[in-house]
């Protein structure tokens, strides 16, 4: 159903840049990596817009590393291994927790500011975490700030080149070895840019859903290319929910940090009560897929479309100094966060799954890596523990780098690539398609789901499969076939896990079943769905 490309082309007849390493997106993993893989290599970024838009830069609670010494790696392992509900690859969290320090040491040396607090790391508490080992900056600006140090080392670096404003359409393989990608310039132009390496560093794909804390340019690009390219894509049915979004008229769905629960913000319904000792013995800090669904349910239970945030308590001087971003935005619409309950409620948040990868981010297709919220490398199983995002991007970002240093020239292409999609015209303008997709989403395969919602979500879905075989130009169209595509493998993997765990909630199969599901459902473009065990089950 769908093309293995999503345009026309003779590869003979595109104009062609030659690089080292083509690093598809921007954000903490496409810079990090960069800048560490620069050392050796040229190095060429494409970005859709800039290197200061992605989803890092929006990462207000902080990143998670064993830093204090009350807290150990044997620590983080348990909570990580916890929050992703049995499904985590263990050797992917070993590594993580063992060689997250030496990355905080890394973000540091090229120039990342973390707070401190009497000369040592300022260290806090989110969701789920056992300790407190969340390092933060400018008290709710830790993504800024990581993406703000790495984009001035990358423009100073004259073995990175920069291609603002650039789409990635589809990924060039022969053979399954990728050869580099087809890249849409500004002025419309296609060109062939030619990889030893290519790194796909494209973040999530939160605009799946009308309701969604993620920037416009998350749209599933790097899961769509590197399906339509041939590689595994893994555990898509586990879409996290951060439970509380500003939810306010006339305002967006602003992110507010897990990290103002951690700091002692407590939920209310609108009646006023807390309500999370009937859900949680954690309460406010247990898995953000307990929480969410909890807001859900209060919601439902008190016909209200919103739950609050409560941080009164705590004094003025703490909430403007702790968390100056959320303050600064919610004033902006009247709401003072030191006085007032502040309106929340669940939106889409991070993809616990993406392009399957192994501990050196290598995807199925050979010289093509995954690093970031787009890969799966295994750490996050079926839930996301808070802040080991960032972590994950610098620790496997260095591991791809060693990798791509072993690399020989890539051989010549012996066949020559071309593709004949369909030349259609697409009809319906692609932002109401795009509008309707994130509604079909949300409707059928949001917080909760169940075996006919997911039914007709899919029908209604496949719907829009002609799209994919009429002449696609302008950016958003091939957005929205990405889109479509993370669409499809996301809902037919959910209607195929008749269970509920982590992300993943199904009312008809409300429990978790370890007998049956400690598995991992892979999609494959020319190789269907298979299943893969946990590695210890």
């Amino acid at each position: 159903m769908i093309p293995r490309y999503s345009v026309n082309f003779r590869l003979s007849e595109l104009p062609c840049e030659e690089t080292d390493v083509l690093m598809i997106g921007a954000g903490i993993a496409g810079l990090f990596t960069a800048i560490q893989a620069s050392k050796t290599r040229r190095v060429l970024m494409v970005t859709k817009k800039s290197l200061l838009e992605s989803n890092t830069r929006y990462a207000q609670g902080g990143i998670a590393a064993v830093i204090s010494t009350d807290d150990s790696p044997a620590y983080h392992r348990q909570d990580t291994l916890i929050a992703g509900a049995g499904l985590c690859s263990i050797a992917a969290v070993d590594v993580l927790v063992h060689e997250g320090p030496r990355g905080i040491d890394d973000l540091i040396e090229m120039g990342a500011k973390f707070d401190l607090e009497d000369g040592e790391f300022a260290l806090t508490r989110e969701g789920a975490h056992s300790q407190r080992r969340i390092l933060h900056a400018n008290g709710d600006a830790t993504g800024y700030e990581i993406v703000r140090a790495l984009s001035e080392q990358a423009m100073r670096n004259e073995c990175i080149e920069v291609w603002d404003d650039h789409f990635v359409i589809d990924l060039v393989t022969h053979q399954n070895v990728c050869c580099g990608a087809i890249v849409l310039k500004p002025d419309g132009q296609k060109v062939f840019v030619k990889a030893m390496a290519t790194v796909l560093c494209t973040g999530g794909a939160g605009q799946l859903y009308r309701y969604t804390t993620n920037p416009e340019i998350a749209t599933g690009d790097g899961v769509a290319i590197a399906y339509r390219a041939g590689a595994v894509i893994k555990d898509m049915e586990f879409v996290q929910f951060h439970p509380t979004a500003l939810s306010y008229p006339g305002a967006p769905r602003f992110l507010i940090s897990e990290a103002v629960r951690g700091e002692g913000a407590v939920l209310r319904n609108v009646k006023g009560e807390r309500f999370m000792e009937d859900y949680h013995p954690q309460l406010e800090l247990a898995p953000r897929d307990v929480v969410a669904r909890a807001i859900v349910s209060e919601m439902e239970r008190t016909k209200s479309t919103f739950v609050y945030l409560d941080i009164t308590h705590e004094s003025a001087e703490l909430i403007k100094s702790r968390f100056p971003t959320i303050y600064d935005f919610c004033l902006r619409y009247g709401l003072d966060l030191t006085s007032d309950w502040i309106p929340v409620s669940p939106a889409a948040h991070y993809m616990m799954g993406g392009v399957k990868t192994n501990l050196y981010g290598e995807t199925s297709v050979h010289r093509l890596f995954a690093c970031g919220e787009v890969s799966s490398t295994g750490v996050h199983g079926a839930n996301r523990l808070a802040s080991n995002s960032l972590s994950e991007a610098i620790v496997f970002g260095r591991r791809i780098v060693e990798t791509i240093a072993t690399l020989s020239a890539l051989p010549t292409l012996e066949e020559l690539v071309f593709a004949e999609i369909g030349s259609e015209p697409a009809g319906q303008p692609f932002i109401e398609k795009r509008l309707k997709l994130q509604k079909i989403m949300l409707r059928y395969a949001g917080l909760r789901r169940n075996e006919k919602g997911l039914h007709k979500g899919l029908e209604e879905l496949r719907r829009h499969l002609p799209v994919m075989r009429t002449a696609l130009q302008r950016r958003e169209d091939f957005e929205f076939m990405n889109l479509l595509t993370c669409a499809l493998i996301t809902v037919e993997a959910a209607l195929l896990r008749e269970e509920s765990r982590g992300g993943h909630f199904r009312e008809d199969f409300p429990d978790r079943d370890d007998l049956l599901w400690r598995k991992h459902l892979l999609f494959q473009r020319d190789h269907g769905v298979t299943e893969e065990l946990c590695e210890d089950a």
